[in-house]
């Protein structure tokens, strides 16, 4: 993981629970000066451990006395279990105990999108991800929430920011698509808006996007024909609210209960078949909208001709929480009752 800018403020306390900074002051006023031990866990088995690096870098960042702390813990990708451990800090509370809450917090966001992203990499069989995170969340976890993403197994993405804190020059700079608004700045011809993002960025692989007018598999064939070999895959994104006038025109053609809404696995092969038929094999196909592990699953299952998934608010939503205990004082057993120090030989020493 490559270096973070974080805010300065941290230092100030801007962003610490009020208590935790009373309980700094009465320390120090009490002249109270003890070894503790802290230990953090969470309660969920089969969890993509992610947070550690960044907890390190903010310990050296925050810490007026780092230098003098003993750090235990995992390691940024482990898979980790309900209740154990993944670090542990011994020094003196007011030299860092203040940092808990903002610990428990960095665990918690990191940990939840690696499981999500690994979770959606398992469900989609050896498929690319494209992680589109932009416009699920802030602006300002994007950097960290790309780093993330990338320990659950994430490869692709669509900004500079999620690429910033990885460390691996096999995952490249994002190069993009295309968005709604430039078919719409072309008043919906969608050959016009994909031969000025050519124009514009030849260097690129060249994708449309092929739902704007919600007829996908006629708009599919009609960019494939006139750009032939350049077009280099067409991404679905259809709204769960519509059916594609393709398969409304067709719907007899379909099961009776199927559900023909949104981007579902008999659009998608629609629009494979008639790519196929035209002599379109070398185009890909990038379906997104509203994707899930659940949807994924369905369409592996149905063996739909996806070739890469893109994924945005499902890889965001925090699931997993962590807990930040002191459960030990000058190597003395001392805690919150039901709490334990909880020993592991599977931690490591940082420092």
């Amino acid at each position: 993981m490559k270096k973070i800018s974080f805010d300065k403020k941290i230092k100030e306390g801007f962003y610490i629970a009020d208590y935790f900074k009373k309980t700094q002051k009465i320390l120090s006023q009490q002249n109270i000066v003890q070894n503790v031990t802290m230990q953090f866990f969470q309660r969920k088995d089969n969890v993509v451990l992610c947070g550690i690096e960044e907890v390190l870098q903010l310990l050296q960042f925050a810490c007026p006395n780092f230098k003098k702390l003993k750090i235990w813990g995992l390691k940024d990708g482990d898979i980790i279990s309900n209740q154990e451990p993944v670090l542990k800090i011994e020094g003196k509370y007011i030299d860092y105990g203040w940092l808990e809450g903002m610990i428990d917090g960095i665990l918690a966001r990191n940990s939840s999108i690696s499981t999500n992203s690994a979770s959606i990499v398992l469900a989609s069989n050896g498929k690319s991800i494209l992680n589109m995170m932009d416009r699920a969340d802030s602006y300002q976890t994007l950097a960290t929430d790309g780093y993330a993403s990338y320990v659950g197994g994430i490869r692709m993405f669509v900004t500079d920011a999620a690429v910033s804190l990885i460390d691996d020059g096999n995952v490249k700079k994002p190069s993009g698509t295309m968005p709604h608004a430039l078919i719409q700045s072309f008043e919906g011809d969608i050959i016009k808006a994909t031969q000025a993002f050519y124009d514009t960025f030849p260097e690129n692989n060249l994708l449309s996007l092929i739902d704007y007018n919600n007829d996908c598999v006629n708009d599919a064939v009609k960019v494939a024909n006139y750009f032939k070999e350049k077009l280099w895959a067409v991404r679905i994104d259809t709204s769960a609210n519509l059916i594609d006038k393709f398969l409304e025109r067709n719907k007899n053609n379909y099961p009776s209960d199927a559900n023909l809404n949104g981007v579902n696995h008999y659009l998608i092969k629609e629009v494979r078949n008639a790519l196929d038929k035209n002599g379109h094999k070398h185009v890909k196909i990038i379906v997104s909208s509203g994707l899930t592990v659940d949807k994924i699953k369905e369409f592996e299952e149905n063996k739909t001709p996806v070739d890469i998934y893109g994924v945005g608010a499902m890889l965001a939503k925090i699931n997993i929480s962590f807990t930040g205990d002191a459960v030990l004082i000058n190597g003395k057993k001392e805690a919150k009752f039901g709490r334990e120090n909880i020993e592991s030989n599977r931690l490591i020493r940082f420092q």
